[in-house]
């Protein structure tokens, strides 16, 4: 097994997380909160778009079964990369569509996904690729949401889009 980390945000974290968990390869996974300025942020401070944090998720995954190439591809068809600070309901910079890249091997990897992408939106992917800094792990009441709460709120579903 070859252990490699993936750090996304593409709207609300229940969704993103609940939908990763679904893909083989995928060893673990930790809703949380990236790209912003305070430290150790609450829900409650990151809901209000004032830390600069977006929700996010942590991806443990064995690379010997998915690529991170494969992890960005299914990341592009479960959210809207074209939407400013938006999935669907949810609105805010906490929202947006970012890919926080681990060393510049996944740096390039992230452009290379957008570029792929990109052919299948109309609209341009404006998705921000930031290094990646801190992970702030969110409260344990939302870790595996969807699990705990079947009927929960989710914005995201899968694309099909032609191969």
């Amino acid at each position: 097994m070859k252990e490699e980390t993936a750090v996304l945000a593409g709207g609300c974290f229940w969704g993103m997380e609940e939908l990763f968990s679904r893909l083989d390869g995928v060893i673990s996974l930790k809703a949380g909160y990236c790209g912003g300025q305070k430290e150790n942020p609450a829900y409650s401070e990151v809901k209000t778009g004032e830390t600069g944090h977006a929700e996010s998720v942590m991806i443990v995954f064995d690379a010997e079964k998915i690529s991170y190439g494969e992890i960005l591809d299914y990341f592009f068809s479960i959210h809207d990369p074209t939407t400013l600070n938006r999935q669907m309901g949810d609105i805010g910079t906490q929202y947006r569509s970012a890919i926080f890249y681990i060393g510049d091997e996944q740096r390039k990897e992230a452009f290379a996904a957008i570029s792929r992408a990109q052919k299948n939106w109309k609209d341009k992917i404006i998705t921000a690729v930031e290094p990646f800094v801190k992970f702030w792990e969110a409260e344990e009441y939302h870790q595996k949401y969807l699990k705990k709460n079947p009927g929960g709120y989710i914005c995201h579903f899968q694309r099909k889009f032609p191969k």
